[in-house]
């Protein structure tokens, strides 16, 4: 199994065992985080998953959609990494990902 990092808002790390073929934003929310609200369930409709993906990992990710960059663009804390965890598929190729959860809002 693969490995997810991710970085809380209170800035504590956590790995997580990630199934390929998920979202990144069912793997974290299945892991118990609860700071991840996912309030649309992945519809790519709310921007509550927000993340910062770890520069190393940019280029491996999809490109952003018209959708999800105008949700990011509704967020004060959109950055040059930012993505909706909804719309980034987990697969073997990006064992070890890091993200970080966007501050709320």
């Amino acid at each position: 199994m693969a490995t997810l990092i991710l970085t809380t808002r209170d800035g504590s790390i956590k790995p997580i065992e990630a199934e390929t073929g998920l979202t990144v934003m069912e793997i974290i929310r299945d892991s118990g985080a609860d700071e991840l609200l996912a309030i649309c369930g992945g519809c790519c409709s709310c921007a509550t998953c927000h993340v910062y993906v770890a520069p190393a990992f940019v280029e491996r990710m999809s490109a952003v959609g018209d959708d999800e960059s105008d949700l990011l663009d509704s967020s004060d804390y959109r950055q040059a990494h930012s993505r909706l965890a909804c719309q980034l598929q987990f697969t073997a190729e990006l064992d070890g990902l890091e993200v970080t959860l966007a501050p709320e809002g």
